[in-house]
């Protein structure tokens, strides 16, 4: 099954953000052992050039290694996985912010609101 790609950005930067997101919600765990360049590309149906870069921009960004002849691992940096895993979600509340006040919604009642949701309201 090939994955679905976004025309407006790059395919190997949402190639790139998929697995960092899958490590940041450890769906993939420190220390596990990606997939071969050829199987990830075959997998979301692209070029492995594209995969190579992809995965080369998450091993400078130290989410994955390399060890020479036995292929890329997951970073065991629990304090980068934490800091992106917090960083993504003031994206999300940011979004949300916005989405809200866009509604009409006044900032002191934005907290009422999600009050009221998780209480299932």
């Amino acid at each position: 099954m090939t994955w679905k790609f976004d025309n407006n950005f790059p395919i190997y930067i949402q190639i790139a953000n998929t697995i960092k997101l899958q490590i940041v919600t450890h769906q993939l765990q420190s220390g596990d052992k990606l997939p071969t360049v050829r199987d990830l590309a075959e997998i979301a149906g692209v070029n492995p050039n594209t995969v190579q870069r992809a995965l080369s921009d998450l091993e400078s960004e130290g989410f994955v290694y390399s060890v020479r002849t036995t292929g890329r691992f997951v970073t065991d940096n629990l304090d980068l996985i934490q800091e992106t895993r917090v960083n993504l979600a003031k994206d999300e509340l940011e979004n949300f912010v916005n989405n809200m006040l866009d509604l009409g919604f006044e900032r002191k009642e934005l907290v009422q609101q999600l009050d009221h949701y998780l209480k299932g309201e």
